[in-house]
């Protein structure tokens, strides 16, 4: 794919690339494989629907399936049925999620099975292109289906519903596409808005892991940590991947300076941080690789399969696997979130620093010492969020949807909880810098230079005691390009 543009084909999406889509400046652009899928899907609905009962097409939804739709009504069931899904509430979620959604959108339908008739494949790039948003309130999705989200956008695409605008400009303009009556249901039966939110969170929390180490290593040069713990030997005898994964990576940022430990044996923050940062790294992998197989996939209620001229009504919409891979990411988020707490304890300790407590520019200072409650703030936050959402469930629609997993609140909660772990990952690296500079010592090369040379251009220096929230907002915007140092 070129820098500047992104081409959907309906099986190669990746979360970075909804990254991208979400947040650059970018052109999304469909490959005429997805079109082709696409229409061969339609092609086919039409055929089947004109010979059996189709979910959706001919019937009504959810505990209506069992009622008919009659031919003459046809064109006004479709309609109603937006209308009257289109009914989120609360206050609307953030442009890049939407952005995610509709190109996770795009993908699937280019990945064939949905039946929507193949001009909507151009409608939503446009709309990605135009820079369009549909309202989407939070409220509204529980795990088996984004129907507000997409009943709402359909309903812009129409012209019934505005776009998003800025109040100083003229209301935008659509791609003036008009979904058909009978592709409603097809349309909204995604769960776009939570694999596109998941898939950016996935891959903020990856980035954040590997930034973590990148600070943890600085912590562990600053109070002149014990190497043991990272040795080969240690690893190959409790052989987890993600285990040895945090451990080489620490080995190669230690690498360059190995100054003599201070103690024998050093706190958990140092001495547990391959065993639980490991666990961290391997659940967030697995959530992207889910993510990104959901993302894939023709995952339509009913799928209509072209080659073999039917369509099967099943259960692929319920997105379980999503919801309890990102509950697991976050449990794992907190207990390796809690070790960053426990290293910035240390920094504030004379025996572990050389310093003044707190690292106060006198005996009296308090230094660094509120750092240690914002990061006991966010930490409380990702315990809070780490909850699993996977826990609840939900009997709807006259009992005949009798179950939901939650995946779009799992989703949102690894929002949050990404975002609280970098404001508090922020907080470590503050420390770490600040114990470094006031002692008057810096790795001698290699990434970890790099990363102590990149934070001296954007920590404050002074010492003396003063507000430091400009210097956590620093430090925390600066966390993604300490992960690009990780080896």
């Amino acid at each position: 794919m070129e820098n500047s543009r992104i081409v959907i084909d309906g099986t190669a999406l990746t979360c970075a690339h909804v990254v991208r889509a979400a947040r650059e400046d970018v052109t999304v652009a469909i490959s005429p494989d997805g079109t082709e899928r696409a229409r061969a899907a339609w092609r086919a609905a039409r055929e089947i629907a004109a010979a059996q009962p189709v979910y959706g097409r001919t019937t009504g939804v959810g505990a209506n399936r069992v009622v008919d739709v009659e031919w003459e009504d046809a064109d006004a069931h479709g309609l109603r049925l937006l209308r009257s899904h289109a009914a989120g509430a609360g206050p609307l979620v953030a442009p890049e999620i939407v952005r995610a959604m509709l190109t996770v959108r795009l993908n699937q339908i280019a990945a064939g099975g949905s039946g929507v008739e193949p001009g909507a494949l151009q409608a939503l790039a446009d709309v990605l292109n135009l820079g369009l948003l549909p309202p989407v309130p939070v409220y509204g999705a529980i795990g088996t289906g984004d129907l507000t989200a997409l009943a709402s956008t359909a309903l812009c695409l129409l012209g019934e519903r505005p776009w998003l605008a800025d109040p100083e400009e003229a209301p935008p303009r659509g791609p003036g596409y008009r979904l058909q009556s009978a592709d409603a249901l097809a349309f909204i039966s995604s769960n776009a808005a939570t694999l596109g939110e998941a898939a950016l969170a996935v891959a903020d929390l990856r980035e954040m892991l590997r930034a973590s180490t990148v600070v943890a290593a600085l912590s562990h040069f600053a109070v002149r940590g014990s190497g043991e713990p990272y040795a080969q030997p240690v690893q190959d005898a409790c052989p987890h991947p993600g285990q040895q994964d945090a451990a080489a990576a620490m080995r190669a940022l230690l690498a360059f300076d190995q100054p003599a430990p201070m103690r024998i044996q050093d706190p958990y923050g140092y001495r547990a941080f391959p065993q639980v940062h490991g666990p961290a790294l391997e659940a967030a992998r697995y959530a992207e690789e889910v993510v990104t197989r959901e993302i894939n996939a023709a995952a339509e209620n009913p799928l209509v399969d072209a080659p073999g001229l039917t369509v099967w009504h099943n259960g692929n919409f319920h997105t379980a696997y999503v919801g309890l891979a990102l509950d697991s990411a976050r449990a794992a988020l907190f207990q390796t979130m809690a070790l960053a707490a426990a290293r910035l304890g240390t920094l504030a300790e004379p025996s572990f620093t050389g310093l003044y407590p707190f690292q106060g520019a006198t005996e009296a200072s308090s230094g660094i010492m509120i750092l240690e409650y914002v990061a006991h703030s966010c930490l409380a936050d990702v315990r809070r969020l780490a909850t699993p959402a996977a826990l609840g469930s939900a009997v709807l629609s006259r009992g005949v949807e009798e179950h939901a997993g939650f995946s779009t609140q799992s989703a949102r909660a690894t929002t949050d909880a990404v975002a609280a772990y970098r404001l508090g990952l922020g907080c470590e690296l503050v420390a770490a810098v600040r114990a470094l500079r006031m002692q008057g010592r810096a790795p001698s090369g290699g990434p970890l230079r790099a990363a102590v040379d990149l934070a001296g251009t954007v920590l404050d220096p002074r010492v003396e005691d003063r507000p430091l929230d400009t210097d956590i907002a620093a430090a925390a915007d600066l966390l993604p390009r300490l992960a690009r140092l990780h080896p």
